[in-house]
């Protein structure tokens, strides 16, 4: 993999939130970071946020930010993203794979059939898209001669976390990557589900805005979305990455692995002790 200054990174869904948050944070290693996002301008979407907006934090924060407006539900726009890093880059070095569709139905209470489909959605622009982006990845990744693959999940794909829609959304993309990682081997390149904690996000910061008494004592426990991407740096820098490739792994403990601080200097906590540990899988092999 390239020296950290001089990596090339594709982070997925960052108009805002976790990917915008990651996408900075990489970018202040001075990585040259491709951001894909939908919203070109604010008032296109419910919440703040644009894909140039992040952009430019990626530049502001000592990178190199490049916009790339893509709808990851069209494999077409998913392919001309990775065309356009080709011809500008030749490689690729980490690709974080975070677009993903929530319903605004996602956290109703109620059985999911109550919900509507669409909260099926979360197949196509989540587990489907990262499948796609990863396909077309692949060559950029072995044209650097190693890389890393970081596939955004949470402990929904292991506990009941929002329904079925989402549960088998998350467990989908952890079972994936762990199959990727197989494929991948060969070629050092390392793919991982990583579990990110309760997030501050412009989506939760509504939230706890609108009811603060209720979330009050959640908020010793959050991350910034910037704190994933420090772990995934500190992750993409350790010579011994190929080791933990294929696993779904906890951001809050590959932090304190690692050494990262949040933001605000904190080391968030795992909630393993809460939802239990990651989903592990055999390494039996029928082809």
């Amino acid at each position: 993999m390239a020296l950290t200054s001089d990596r090339v990174v594709v982070v997925t869904g960052a108009s805002r939130g976790a990917g915008r948050g990651i996408a900075t944070a990489l970018g202040a290693t001075g990585a040259t970071v491709y951001v894909t996002g939908r919203t070109r301008q604010e008032g296109d979407a419910p919440l703040p946020g644009t894909v140039q907006a992040t952009a430019d934090a990626v530049s502001d924060a000592g990178g190199r930010g490049v916009a790339v407006y893509c709808d990851h539900g069209d494999d077409t726009e998913i392919a001309g993203l990775f065309e356009q890093v080709r011809d500008e880059q030749g490689r690729l070095d980490i690709l974080v794979n975070n677009a993903t569709t929530l319903h605004d139905a996602l956290t109703d209470v109620g059985p999911f059939w109550e919900k509507p489909l669409a909260l099926t959605d979360i197949w196509q622009v989540g587990m489907r898209s990262h499948y796609v982006a990863s396909w077309h990845a692949a060559p950029l990744l072995l044209a650097a001669g190693g890389g890393l693959v970081v596939n955004t999940s949470s402990f929904g794909g292991r506990i009941y976390m929002h329904g079925p829609a989402y549960g088998a959304g998350k467990a989908a993309v952890d079972k994936m990557s762990h199959d990727m990682a197989y494929d991948f081997k060969p070629y050092n390149v390392a793919v991982v589900s990583l579990w990110m904690g309760l997030l501050l996000t412009e989506r939760s910061q509504r939230v706890f805005e609108a009811e603060p008494d209720k979330y009050a004592a959640l908020m010793d426990t959050v991350e910034t979305p910037e704190f994933s991407g420090r772990v995934i740096d500190a992750l993409a820098s350790d010579p011994r990455v190929m080791e933990k490739s294929g696993q779904v792994l906890i951001g809050a403990e590959l932090g304190a692995e690692y050494g990262v601080t949040d933001t605000n200097g904190r080391t968030p906590p795992s909630h393993r002790a809460f939802f239990g540990p990651p989903t592990t899988y055999g390494d039996a092999v029928v082809e």
